[in-house]
């Protein structure tokens, strides 16, 4: 792969390189859907027209990065590992952390990293590719923890599974999805019903929005057959009154969770920004750090973080003849704040400032 990518400063050949890597590195030989790649050529558009651009019309690999994070974070505010924005704007490689380095080592090292790519910086199908390769990423991901809660609940991949038992499965999954890496804590909270409900806000709602996907996809089984054979939930012959679901049908739920789960959980996310704005007596956006810790000390839990945590998230204003003083926004996007952290991304608070950009852009 390294010869071909530097052997030519041909941007055709370069483009080909990024997408037979990207197969190869995802195991599909090569091939991208190209409609798929259209539609996020179209999605990502209109923030590609307001970016600066190389003599070749591309943009440099700090451009890419912020082009990335902000998809992400506007369709789904999901913040990618390696891609947040509190990441050092001066970083000149792509980081440990990163989602690609990490599972994708040889589609960074032949195509993102490759002399001829940094000299003359990323296209637009470019970026699209590096986007398919992270949703991929993320659906692989997805499926390997469901798999997991299939194995721990003795259900065989092959057989299809009743409402009752898709509930049983995305509860658990929840708590694996919730939790991450606590096996622990896991463990205790699958073996104690009612520690989960004490230990995950409003584990109840969270439980009623996981049953709400299943019914949705019942209903688009039952009235919009075209679209559910389109979308690969229903098959040819399938009888859409006999709630049967496929592991390809709970891998296309756990999907959509991902998707939507910072839009169910917006309204923790509106207490906290009407907390610190509550805090702000100026109408700056910006609240006195000592208001902020004093807050926390009168029984607000959430407002806890280090003075220099607060400074490396950017979140921390010290210019200002009134002090110290926390920046709503950032802090509210800060990692801390976030919902879920995964080993590949971080499901946050929708950036309200998203809005705005995108009607600047338009």
């Amino acid at each position: 792969r390294k010869s071909s990518v530097r052997g030519s400063l041909d941007a055709g050949v370069l483009e080909r390189d990024l997408s037979t890597a990207m197969g190869e590195a995802l195991g599909c030989g090569g091939h991208v859907d190209e409609k798929h790649l259209a539609s996020i050529e179209a999605q990502l558009a209109t923030m590609w027209r307001t970016l600066p651009k190389t003599a070749e019309g591309n943009v440099e690999r700090r451009s890419l990065r912020y082009l990335i994070h902000r998809h992400f974070s506007r369709t789904s505010a999901l913040h990618i590992r390696g891609f947040e924005p509190s990441r050092p704007a001066d970083a000149s490689g792509w980081g440990s952390a990163d989602i690609l380095s990490q599972q994708v080592p040889a589609f960074v090292e032949s195509v993102l990293q490759s002399k001829h790519k940094l000299e003359l910086g990323f296209s637009l199908n470019d970026a699209a590719h590096v986007v398919a390769t992270i949703e991929q990423l993320i659906y692989d991901f997805e499926g390997s923890v469901l798999e997991k809660v299939y194995r721990q609940q003795h259900k065989p991949l092959t057989r299809s599974l009743s409402s009752q038992g898709v509930e049983q499965l995305l509860e658990s999954y929840m708590v694996h999805w919730l939790l991450g890496d606590d096996e622990e804590g896991i463990s205790m909270l699958l073996g104690n019903r009612s520690l989960i409900e004490s230990s995950v806000p409003h584990w109840n709602q969270v439980v009623a929005f996981t049953k709400g996907l299943i019914r949705d996809l019942d209903y688009k089984r039952q009235h919009l057959p075209d679209a559910a054979l389109a979308a690969a939930t229903a098959r040819p012959g399938h009888n859409a009154l006999a709630a049967r679901y496929s592991f390809e049908d709970v891998h296309g739920l756990v999907g959509g969770i991902t998707k939507s789960f910072a839009s169910f959980w917006e309204s923790e996310c509106v207490s906290m920004k009407s907390a610190l704005v509550a805090m702000d007596a100026h109408s700056t956006g910006r609240v006195p750090l000592s208001k902020f810790y004093s807050s926390a000390l009168n029984a607000e839990w959430r407002f806890g973080e280090s003075e220099s945590y607060l400074r490396d998230l950017g979140a921390l204003d010290e210019t200002s003849w009134l002090g110290k003083q926390v920046i709503i926004p950032n802090y509210i996007q800060a990692a801390s704040n976030c919902i879920v952290s995964s080993q590949h991304y971080l499901v946050c608070c929708a950036n309200d400032c998203d809005g705005l950009l995108e009607e600047i852009e338009n």
